[in-house]
């Protein structure tokens, strides 16, 4: 058995330094304005214990030990915060990544770290801190409360966000059994540590260390173990690797009954998104998805070229991808697309005409993308093809004016959620190494004129607003045989505060679904408030949230399908978000939650 893992434990006791803590928090609200270079000052001159520098997380705490309750704390807690941009979008998000496991793909690009579920690297920051757990998800979602918690960050709306493989190759009962566990680390969130035999996080007995695995994958040597063969491998020799070892198994009524106490808890997950590939999605699949909770699913589109999917071993053509996109898209699922230039056989230029084909194509068209230009990894096939000189990777001017290009053509109602994939250098055989390319191609794009339009490029993200600046603008498009409702709130200099996505289903889909409670119906996809994130029930002065823009945008789309001859509006509503829509007269489905279009919105609830 693998040794017993110990915790970081938080050891700073407030009390024992409250004459310096009160000076720094007396000065920080009393001063007029505060900034980043007047921490540094006040830091230096109330050094603690008359040396060290104390850390931002221990000024929160002190703060919340010394004032407790204090009407002031998040004035306090905003001037002093960590990394504020990582709740500026609206929500806590809390990722986790499942166990090593093998993978029904074959694709020659991706890296083979066994100690990982496939595609991940053990030097990934996400994935080191999944490994410090041993991939238990109840761990990985508690600990990363409390560290959002810590440094300053509201955790009350969480989008939970599950990485690792190919999350539908995975047995079922081991993904019941982990969303449930992720749920039950939300419902038991509390932002103080107790004594350690009544804390979790304080020990555990891991049944198999992955990090003992000292195996490797050598991409460039055919005859060598694969992924799969060494994971699998190991996994029988160690029985309590499989996702089947005790304790890692649930059914639908434990999910259920912890889904019902997360919707009035105090870290509620108000999205959970899941990611799979086009050739492993069906509509059972998909049902699947939705009874765990889901709201979004991340997809791996990776090229619209057949012939470069062919060439990279992908598994499955654009049709395939087409299909599985308008699947997602009729059941309301938010679609979050990965797309990947510099594949082999693909050029420059080939990538700016792919890029297109993601929203000139009707049956795609995301919600959200994610740009991965191909990292050469000594784990992956591609090594081979690297070596025989088949295969090289973008110049820097290159792998650029297809990033300009792409941050250009993005339209408006897609959010451009990355531009580059985290991969530390160290791991990258040759190719670009550059972790901040995302802002280097913002500042080139800008110096080419080039107008970014995306929703991550327009969020109103930290600034103070005042909602009444703010208007209502509608834009319209087809997708997957049905049309497309972007609802958006803007400001000057199109700034966005706020969203919601309608779909109208038309033809055969509008009077017949293979989910009945969706027959006859529109679907609200999204509904999405910017700005940094504010508690449950609170009202934050200059904030977007909680003003009242997410009930403006559904009772506009109420209007909307009343107009387009629809009866009824259905949402996919997440499990944390259920009380909120209730409040708005909406009744729950066995999947979805729906509302008559008539009476209007502000005739029909408080």
């Amino acid at each position: 058995m693998a040794a017993t893992i110990a915790p970081k434990r938080y050891s700073f006791e407030p009390e024992e330094h409250a004459a310096e803590l009160d000076a720094i928090i007396g000065a920080i609200e009393s001063a007029p304005r505060f900034e980043a270079g007047d921490l540094e000052d006040l830091l230096r001159r109330h050094p603690k214990d008359g040396k060290g520098f104390f850390s931002k997380s221990e000024l929160i705490r002190g703060y919340r030990v010394l004032r407790p309750g204090s009407p002031k704390e998040q004035t306090f807690v905003d001037r002093v915060r960590m990394k504020p941009v990582r709740t500026r979008s609206g929500v806590a998000p809390v990722t986790v990544l499942t166990k090593p496991y093998p993978c029904p793909g074959r694709c020659i690009f991706c890296p083979s770290d066994v100690r990982m579920p496939k595609s991940y690297l053990s030097s990934e920051p996400g994935a080191q801190r999944a490994a410090e757990h041993q991939f238990d998800p109840f761990r990985q979602t508690l600990s990363r409360l409390r560290s959002f918690h810590h440094t300053g960050h509201a955790v009350d709306k969480v989008e939970l966000i599950v990485l690792g493989g190919t999350w539908s190759s995975y047995p079922e009962e081991y993904r019941i059994w982990f969303v449930l566990r992720c749920f039950e680390a939300m419902n038991r969130f509390s932002g103080t540590l107790g004594p350690a035999a009544a804390d979790p996080l304080a020990r555990f007995e891991p049944e198999v260390d992955f990090r003992e695995l000292e195996e490797t994958v050598e991409g460039a040597n055919a005859s060598a173990r694969t992924y799969n063969q060494v994971v699998s491998a190991w996994t029988a020799a160690h029985p309590g690797a499989a996702p089947q070892a005790r304790r890692q198994v649930a059914d639908w009524a434990e999910l259920e009954a912890v889904q019902r106490e997360n919707e009035t808890a105090a870290a509620r997950c108000v999205g959970l998104s899941l990611e799979t590939r086009p050739d492993c999605l069906d509509p059972a699949e998909a049902l699947f998805m939705r009874r765990l909770g889901a709201t979004k699913v991340q997809i791996g589109v990776q090229s619209m070229d057949d012939e470069v999917l062919a060439l990279n071993g992908r598994g499955h053509d654009v049709a395939r991808t087409r299909r599985a996109v308008c699947l997602l898209r009729r059941m309301g699922f938010k679609i979050q697309a990965h797309w990947m230039p510099n594949l082999h056989g693909s050029t420059p230029a080939k990538d700016r005409e792919d890029f297109d084909r993601l929203f000139s194509d009707p049956d795609v068209r995301p919600d959200e993308l994610k740009v991965y230009p191909c990292s050469l990894i000594e784990s992956a096939e591609l090594m081979a093809y690297h070596r025989r000189g088949e295969w090289r990777p973008y110049d820097r001017g290159e792998l650029l004016d297809v990033l300009v290009h792409s941050l250009g053509a993005t339209p408006r109602y897609c959010r451009l959620t990355r531009v580059i994939r985290d991969i530390p250098g160290t791991d990258i055989v040759t190719g670009n190494r550059t972790t901040n390319m995302r802002q280097v191609a913002e500042a080139e794009a800008g110096g080419r004129r080039v107008v970014c339009r995306d929703i991550r490029a327009r969020e109103v993200g930290g600034r103070r607003v005042d909602p009444g600046e703010f208007r209502m603008r509608r834009t319209d498009y087809e997708a997957a045989s049905g049309r497309e409702v972007f609802l958006e709130f803007v400001a000057d200099e199109d700034r966005i505060a706020g969203f919601l996505r309608l779909r109208l289903p038309a033809g055969p889909e509008r009077a017949e679904s293979f989910i009945p409670e969706l027959e006859g119906a529109a679907i609200i996809r999204e509904v999405h408030v910017y700005g940094a994130v504010v508690g449950l029930g609170e009202r934050g002065e200059g904030r977007s949230q909680h003003v009242g823009l997410g009930r403006r945008l559904i009772a506009e789309a109420l209007e909307v399908a009343g107009r387009a001859g629809f009866d009824s509006v259905a949402v996919i509503s997440s499990v944390g978000t259920r009380e909120y829509y209730r409040r708005l007269g909406f009744r729950g489905g066995e999947l979805y939650q729906h509302r008559p279009t008539q009476p209007p919105l502000a005739e029909a609830s408080p």
